[in-house]
């Protein structure tokens, strides 16, 4: 396999070539620089789009017109903001979007923008009036919700009577939860019985709540900037739904996740009805050093070092943080409200913060006399910002070690809800269980393929037993490499849902303008992962649309739910390549046998058939309109909650299996300096012990190791 260092070094060849000739050559000569600054933005990610993605529409007015659709159905999703009015004085924009992707002057957001502000202000003062007076339930009428299936409102009156609807649904749902509340604990003594009048009240009290904060972090976050950054989106998806645009914050939250390292305070922060809240502070963080943080403060302003600080009034966690978090090197100023309600400024250095929790962890599963290793990878990371951060295969690699000392017959890689990652870091990884071989094609927009740069030329194999890989639908790219490799090459068995979610395609970053981060590749306007090629399985066949079909199939909990890569309607299309020579792993045959042993079972397991009829019901259900009719609606949720209820049992075990961390590991998970993680890391232990599907898995695994137990006597 290729060393490390080879690795970063393309990685850093890639993106210093992109980002030279983006800064200086100005793509060519053919952006204007007197352009403003989202002008040369929007043509230059356009000409990106036009000369460098794998397969470009052609900007036009046609691609306009679904810029134009896109984008407003996107602001007004279930089309309760807009009036057809509003669509109509707009539609002048409709077949000028490509104008203004091609560098002529941009208008369209500009125009949204008021209209946008206006139909907001008016929405707040629409439910705050509707929430003001009682809701009666006895009436027999519906709500849609599903935007998709709905057209804009004609006239105020249409508006307001969807207002209406959906904020008595919201209303019913908590009202029904509380006569549900008064009726278990009526009998309780302190317990205050209110009155159906008292308790339809405070239901509106709570939608009222939940609406205000909600357009409140509309108010405070999503601005024109923002906006526009979603038009650019709306854009870039119209070329696939991969092609995406990072705007500098976005990009810094990216890079954090992928290599699972930030810079930051040291703190873990919450919501409550006072603001932004402090939860606990990290021993030896920033926020500790300082001495003057502690639990229970609340943020209400953030500044960049020297910079006018910004109200965080409103924003919610996940927006506080991305203010909070940084470069290296870079000052964060916090001004708290201490609990006693003096106001207090702290200016701290940020430091980095290492997310462990997001890497690769394993445990032990004791099953029928054997141990079998268990290995929960959540993403194929990688910090090629760092020559000694965190690599996903060296974590995997390292965690096969530690259980091949804890004499495991078999071994478990959970890859379900992987959406991905290092293409690098997935070659590395199938590496650790083949001799030698490729491990997928990679295909260019000019239709040549390389068949020899993604290849293991290692010979060696850190482990050779039995192995399973556990999928589903949110398996995807970097995570169907690997599946459909250890299936092509028939080195394990791969199990879960129909098919992965069908991801084949291959992005590389590209950063708009200056670099402002010495210690990473960020740009002060962001970047874009451009699809600019396709990969390939080493049987020819593209992950493409398709994704993986494990060879033992388990009824999934998504399995009806539109969320694959086959449901986008902007998703490339499924083809398929020559096949490559490759060497099958030995005794694939004993495999064959438990797996077919295995399906048979499936098939006729009541379990599994119970919970596949009642996932397909509950999908079914989810896309009808609701009653508002309160007899209906109770009918209604009794029957979800039922079939929910039996899908929860249907999905743990009975018996709990015997899970345990690795000897080595043990400090980690019942030691931990920080309490709170170590909490979290016992909860996960916990979890794994009833999961059906890592219990099925599991058998899957005894039975491979009881054949080729039986095949050595044998031999």
């Amino acid at each position: 396999m290729k060393s490390r260092k080879g690795l970063l070094l393309l990685a850093v060849i890639l993106f210093g070539g992109l980002f030279f000739a983006f800064r200086y050559t100005g793509l060519n000569g053919d952006i204007d620089i007197t352009l403003t600054q989202r002008q040369r933005l929007l043509a230059q990610l356009g000409l990106y789009l036009e000369k460098f993605h794998y397969s470009p529409k052609d900007i036009n007015d046609s691609f306009s017109r679904q810029v134009f659709k896109k984008y407003l159905d996107d602001l007004d999703g279930d089309k309760t903001l807009f009036l057809q009015s509003d669509i109509s004085k707009l539609k002048k924009y409709e077949l000028t979007l490509d104008d203004e992707i091609h560098g002529a002057a941009i208008q369209f957001v500009p125009a949204v923008n008021p209209v946008y502000d206006q139909r907001i202000t008016e929405s707040v003062a629409i439910y705050k009036d509707i929430l003001s007076k009682p809701f009666e339930f006895s009436k027999d009428e519906i709500v849609q919700l599903d935007g998709s299936k709905l057209s804009f409102a004609t006239t105020n009156q249409e508006r307001r009577e969807r207002w209406r609807k959906k904020l008595k649904l919201y209303t019913l749902e908590r009202y029904v939860d509380l006569l549900n509340e008064r009726e278990k604990n009526k009998n309780k003594k302190d317990y205050v019985v209110k009155t159906d009048a008292q308790l339809e009240k405070d239901a509106r009290n709570r939608v009222l709540k939940i609406m205000n904060e909600t357009f409140d972090r509309i108010r405070s976050t999503y601005k024109e900037d923002e906006r526009f950054n979603s038009f650019i989106n709306v854009i870039t998806n119209q070329m696939d739904p991969h092609t995406d645009y990072f705007p500098p914050l976005e990009k810094r939250a990216f890079d954090e996740r992928m290599s699972g390292e930030f810079y930051g305070i040291g703190a873990v922060l919450a919501k409550d009805d006072y603001g932004i809240k402090i939860a606990s502070v990290t021993p030896g963080g920033a926020a500790w050093k300082s001495k003057d943080i502690v639990a229970g403060d609340v943020i209400t302003k953030v500044a960049q070092g020297a910079a006018e600080p910004v109200d965080v009034t409103g924003y919610d966690v996940t927006d506080a943080v991305k203010i909070i978090r940084g470069n290296k090197g870079t000052e964060v100023r916090l001004t708290l409200k201490k609990q006693d309600g003096s106001i207090k400024t702290v200016a701290m250095m940020r430091e980095k913060v290492v997310q462990d929790e997001v890497y690769v962890r394993s445990a032990v599963i004791t099953e029928g006399g054997s141990k079998i290793g268990y290995i929960y990878l959540p993403d194929f990371y990688a910090n090629f910002d760092d020559e000694n951060g965190h690599r996903c295969a060296d974590d995997v690699a390292k965690e096969v070690v530690k259980l091949k000392a804890e004499n495991v017959k078999g071994i478990v890689i959970d890859i379900r809800n992987n959406g991905g990652g290092s293409l690098f870091e997935v070659v590395k990884m199938v590496g650790l269980f083949i001799k030698s071989g490729p491990v997928v094609q990679v295909k260019e927009k000019d239709g040549k393929v390389d068949q020899n740069t993604w290849r293991d030329n290692d010979e060696s194999v850190l482990y050779d037993g039995p192995l399973a890989v556990m999928v589903n639908e949110f398996s995807a790219s970097a995570s169907e490499i690997f599946a459909g490799a250890i299936q092509d090459y028939k080195r394990g068995v791969i199990i879960g849902s129909t098919s992965t979610y069908g991801k084949g395609t291959v992005q590389r970053q590209v950063p708009f303008g200056v670099r402002n981060d010495i210690g990473s590749s960020r740009t002060d306007m962001g970047a874009m992962t451009l699809t600019f090629q396709k990969f390939y399985r080493v049987n020819g066949g593209s992950t493409q649309l398709k994704g993986i079909t494990p060879d033992i199939i388990l009824p999934d909990f998504y399995e009806y739910y539109k969320a694959r890569e086959k449901d986008n309607p902007t998703a490339l299309p499924w083809d398929e390549i020559p096949k490559m020579n490759y060497q099958l792993w030995q005794n694939n045959s004993l495999m064959d046998q438990v797996i077919r042993k295995e399906q048979d079972k499936i098939k006729n397991d009541t379990t599994f058939i119970r919970l596949q009829s009642n996932l397909k019901w509950l999908s079914q259900n989810a896309e009808q309109p609701a009653s508002l009719n309160i007899q209906k609606y109770r009918e209604r949720q009794k029957k979800i909650s039922a079939t929910v209820e039996q899908d929860n049992t249907l999905l743990k075990v009975k018996k709990e299996m015997s899970v345990d961390a690795i000897a080595v590991d043990k400090d980690k998970f019942y030691n931990n300096p920080d309490e709170a993680k170590g909490e979290r890391y016992k909860a996960w232990l916990k979890a794994l012990k009833t999961d059906r599907y890592i219990d099925e898995t599991v058998k899957v695994m005894n039975e491979l190791v009881k054949v080729q137990q039986e095949a050595t006597v044998l031999n």
